[in-house]
């Protein structure tokens, strides 16, 4: 499995060097600073190099990386190190060169306790937390409690959660955010290039003792005497709020998920970690709701000037609105000055540094629409230059709304006292440089 692993900076020094097996020495982190740090063309997250493979992870002018020698699962490898970048954060509230120098002895600690022998072992937070602290240590007296609590924890059945009787609040409450990327690419006429969402399920859960977690998305529900069944097409989770079945793909749990329990009949059960924890991820590529359409016509004015009409229209309801709304419009290279006019709201500049006009709209309701114009002047020349025109992009966010239409309609806790516990559920459907329109009008005249 794993021979070797390294944390270099972005000048290529090692901040933490581990050799889990004999068959490299650490003249091997020379290699990767000569082949990858140093090297601007390197793009691959994985390089091979003879029958040595490093796999690499870049985050914050940071390199995770990890060496082997045999032929690795390459996504078991990955996963890996992403487990340790949230541990990491986890810790240290951020990961980058200070927090590792810093906390080199913390770090060094966790990379011995969450990899054996090259194996990944429990890489679990919380119980990670509670036998490596940065706190005071305990004292003698109630150290052997302690340890026979976490040996408890790390070997049994939930080793993502403490003992039931360790966990108590004054009020139980279960938090579930259900956040979507959406990311569309379009024609200027409305044509859908691609459309597809990527999405993820995070929970935070505060409730005292073992509970069980029935989970369930908007599929027909069948409740009977406690006993919650989901039924459905096995192609779906979720409907529309009608009868259509939302059909997600490439799902993925948290280990706290019963998968048998899913095979079966699609139910999500789980005793869920104490605390924060992402209970699945998904995507959905069909039948996707849009909620912003934008509707450009550009125009090229001989040589000199291109001429920009820029429509931006809601299609979800009145009661929602988009916030944050960044729409960056492309401008020739040779583009020397551009007037703005807004008919509607928010702000719009020229960035000549990056040759764009950005539109930012700090919120809009649904079903209004509001238009930008503006005029570019550009330096003359005797040819006429060719403009490739990248497209327009769109970043926003739109609290309560699902691009795939996913819902969530029970979240049931069970515990054997029989405690209320208050639930609390929000959507998120967001774009971040995936919402684009590309081939739009341009008229030569």
């Amino acid at each position: 499995m794993i021979s070797a692993f390294f944390i270099f900076n972005q000048k290529g020094e090692v901040l933490i060097s581990r050799l889990y097996r004999t068959d490299f020495k650490r003249s091997i982190a020379d290699v990767f600073r000569i082949q990858v740090v140093s090297n601007p063309d390197v793009r691959s997250p994985i390089i091979t190099l003879g029958s040595t493979s490093f796999f690499h992870v870049r985050v914050n002018n940071l390199y995770v990386v990890a060496v082997t020698k045999t032929n690795a699962n390459a996504a078991l490898v990955f996963e890996f190190c992403y487990r340790f970048i949230n541990i990491c954060k986890s810790y240290f509230g951020k990961m980058d060169e200070e927090s590792i120098k810093n906390n080199f002895v913390v770090v060094y600690e966790l990379v011995d306790e969450i990899n054996d022998f090259g194996y990944p072992q429990n890489s679990e937070i919380d119980t990670l937390k509670t036998y490596i602290t940065t706190e005071s240590v305990v004292s003698a007296t109630q150290a052997p409690e302690v340890s026979s609590r976490i040996t408890a924890q790390a070997t049994g059945a939930t080793s993502w959660r403490r003992n039931g009787d360790d966990v108590k609040y004054k009020k139980n409450e279960a938090f579930v955010d259900v956040v979507e990327v959406v990311n569309w690419m379009g024609s200027s006429k409305g044509i859908n290039l691609r459309a597809d969402v990527d999405g993820h399920i995070q929970m935070r859960a505060y409730l005292s003792g073992t509970p069980e977690c029935k989970f369930g998305l908007n599929d027909k529900l069948v409740i009977d005497r406690g006993t919650v069944g989901l039924s459905g097409p096995s192609s779906g989770l979720a409907d529309r709020g009608g009868s259509d079945a939302v059909e997600l793909d490439d799902c993925q749990f948290h280990q706290c998920v019963r998968l048998n329990d899913f095979d079966a009949d699609r139910s999500i059960s789980f005793i869920p970690p104490d605390g924060e924890f992402e209970l699945m991820r998904y995507r959905a590529t069909s039948n996707i709701k849009l909620p912003l359409r934008v509707i450009p016509t550009v125009t090229e004015i001989g040589t000199t000037k291109v001429s920009y009409d820029i429509t931006l229209k809601t299609t979800f309801s009145p009661k929602l609105s988009a916030t944050n709304i960044v729409v960056r419009i492309p401008t020739p290279l040779n583009t020397t000055d551009v007037d703005v006019g807004i008919l509607g709201t928010g702000k719009a500049k020229y960035v000549p540094a990056e040759n764009v006009i950005v539109w930012k709209i700090p919120r809009l309701q649904g079903g209004q629409e509001c238009s930008l114009s503006a005029m570019a002047q550009l330096t003359s020349t005797t040819t006429r230059q060719v403009w490739a025109r990248p497209p327009i992009d769109i970043d926003f966010q739109v609290l309560m709304f699902t691009a795939s239409g996913l819902i969530v309609r029970f979240l049931k806790v069970f515990e054997k006292s029989n405690y209320h516990s208050i639930k609390w559920v929000r959507y998120l459907t967001k774009a971040n440089g995936g919402y684009q329109v590309r081939d739009f009008f341009a008229v030569l005249t």
